[in-house]
């Protein structure tokens, strides 16, 4: 497929207009304008159609493309998710007649289930910063912030971009709370375990951090997103768990045993973040899988 990039037109007012608006209306996170604007020039370098004659064909031939060059069904579908929401905005505000991004019959989502971690490889993983050999360039707090993050992911299911977000005034070590803002900057606070707030505490007070960002870099910056990922990808390498682990399995992790010790499903979609109770019910999938594999390794007669 053509360049994005190169394909992009500066002069499209409608696209740079619907942007602004998600920007200061909808007040979504520059990585969800980013993949709206990705979505929405994938299609200019595909078609050039003026959006207002655009139709259901232009728009099929699209998705024809992308499934024929083996894109996978979940990125189709967020890239025919922003057009349809584009041309609602377009019907809604620019008197459009018709969503012709409606007329497209998308490919089903497979159905996968979020691999977990067990309680006991959770443990080893939390773990695993006491037994790697610290290295000299590295400031003596730095395993103890490390430990600090990876309890706080499993503690609260935070997502990979809240955690990073935090500010020290976020936790509230007396209400044994956290606030976060998530996705469209709604903000929830979630409750967070002992262990998770006695690392932070011992983080901080070696760091001497008292202000400002809560996980710090060694040049005493706010840490990226990349470089708490690869906090988590380096201490994975010092355990025995067979699978990949990242922020975002953590987070599945969570809920599933959250799930496992008899928590309410409305409870769990609050603590995530979720807008949509489907959205969190694909961890009662797991549950039930993992109490079917339960039965048929222990039951006589299963």
């Amino acid at each position: 497929m053509a360049n994005t990039a190169s394909a992009f037109n500066s002069r499209d007012s409608l696209m740079e207009e619907f942007l602004r608006y998600l920007a200061n209306e909808r007040n979504v996170s520059p990585r969800t304008l980013k993949a709206y604007r990705h979505a929405l020039t994938g299609f200019r370098a595909q078609d050039k159609t003026p959006w207002k004659n655009c139709t259901g064909d232009n728009f099929r031939d699209y998705l024809f493309a992308l499934m024929k060059h083996g894109q996978a069904r979940s990125y189709v579908r967020l890239q025919f998710s922003a057009l349809r929401t584009f041309y609602q905005f377009l019907t809604a505000r620019k008197r459009f007649r018709r969503n012709p991004v409606q007329e497209v019959h998308l490919p089903k989502m497979e159905k996968k289930l979020p691999l977990v971690l067990t309680r006991q490889q959770v443990e080893e993983l939390l773990t695993a910063p006491a037994r790697e050999q610290k290295s000299r360039s590295a400031p003596s707090w730095m395993p103890l912030r490390d430990v600090a993050i990876m309890e706080l992911f499993y503690s609260s299911g935070l997502r990979l971009s809240e955690l990073a977000a935090l500010d020290i005034a976020d936790v509230d070590p007396y209400t044994e709370s956290v606030r976060v803002f998530g996705k469209g900057r709604k903000e929830r606070v979630c409750p967070v375990g002992l262990p998770a707030l006695e690392a932070i505490q011992k983080y901080r007070s070696a760091a001497n951090v008292h202000i400002g960002p809560l996980f710090i870099n060694k040049a005493r910056r706010r840490m990226s997103v990349r470089s708490i990922w690869l906090v988590l990808k380096r201490y994975v390498r010092h355990t025995s768990i067979p699978i990949s682990v990242s922020p975002h399995k953590l987070r599945h992790s969570f809920a599933t045993h959250l799930l496992d010790r008899g928590a309410d499903l409305r409870s769990v979609q609050a603590l995530l973040g979720h807008a949509s109770l489907s959205t969190t019910q694909i961890y009662t999938h797991v549950t039930v899988e993992r109490l079917k594999k339960a039965y048929a390794d222990a039951h006589p007669r299963a």
